[in-house]
């Protein structure tokens, strides 16, 4: 990740949360007291957002001092002591909800991306995220999901070319869309194309794509019409993929899996917080 940017995003973060001060800290505690903030995992999963704990504090008071005791992609299990972080009363708990709320859903999402990627174990086939995350937290979201094993798709529409249904349909077909689209990129800028049908298959073999996706295609399917795809154009499947069937896609030939509940859907990994002002109370 990329620290300069991830502190612009704390600090808004608690801009937006902390306002014009913590009426509830500051009305309790003045500056000069102290303590210690634990962080625990109440279940088991992937760890995922170091960078948070050792950025976020420090940033709300040069004394405080950070221990965290997983690295990124750890597995914890419940009842874990994941970081301490010792200072001032009141800055523990003005960053407490900031950090739980990130780290906890990256923890999530590199849960689940993890259970993914163990689903389809020694098939060679690569589970990848989509552009499904949550607005503002891309850079966070798709962190964790290399965290928990998943490779990244495009960042946004910026560094790929991807034309999906609805650019087909403005365009004319597949092999108007990606004319058009080959005669304005630079090339180093791959063109995937998005399809549904066999015939839409071999239409985008036949204009020169580098990537198909094959979307919303069951797992015969995609058997059925993959001969027709030299080796040279990388594959991928997406859309109705679950936990329960993703095996069967990675069974089907193609090189990537694209899953969007990684990161839309998750649910993310319980961790508590306990702020305690002697550190032999926990």
């Amino acid at each position: 990740m990329n620290n300069i940017r991830l502190k612009s995003m704390l600090e808004e973060f608690y801009k937006e949360d902390i306002g014009d001060g913590d009426l509830s800290s500051e009305s309790i505690f003045t500056e000069g007291e102290k303590g210690t903030f634990h962080l625990i995992a109440k279940e088991a999963g992937i760890f995922c957002g170091r960078k948070i704990i050792e950025l976020a504090f420090p940033l709300l008071g040069d004394e405080a001092e950070v221990e965290v005791y997983a690295e990124d992609g750890d597995s914890v299990k419940e009842g874990e002591l994941i970081a301490k972080v010792t200072g001032g009363m009141r800055t523990l708990l003005q960053g407490e909800r900031v950090v739980l709320n990130l780290i906890q859903r990256m923890s999530g999402i590199a849960t689940t991306v993890n259970r993914a990627v163990r689903k389809v174990e020694g098939s060679g086939v690569r589970i990848c995220d989509t552009r499904k995350t949550t607005p503002g937290l891309r850079m966070l979201e798709k962190y964790a999901v290399r965290t928990g094993g998943g490779y990244n798709h495009r960042f946004g529409l910026y560094d790929a070319v991807m034309l999906k249904d609805n650019h087909i349909s403005f365009a004319g077909s597949i092999t108007s869309a990606v004319k058009k689209a080959r005669k304005q990129c630079g090339h180093t800028v791959k063109i995937e194309v998005e399809i549904e049908s066999e015939n839409g298959l071999i239409e985008a073999v036949e204009s020169g794509a580098d990537i198909i996706m094959f979307d919303n295609c069951t797992p015969q399917e995609i058997k059925g019409w993959i001969h027709h795809v030299p080796s040279h154009i990388i594959t991928e499947a997406s859309g109705g993929i679950t936990e329960d069937n993703v095996r069967e896609y990675a069974q089907s030939g193609v090189h990537y899996i694209s899953l969007g509940y990684l990161t839309h859907s998750i649910k993310s990994l319980d961790i508590s917080a306990r702020v305690l002002a002697e550190e032999g109370d926990l």
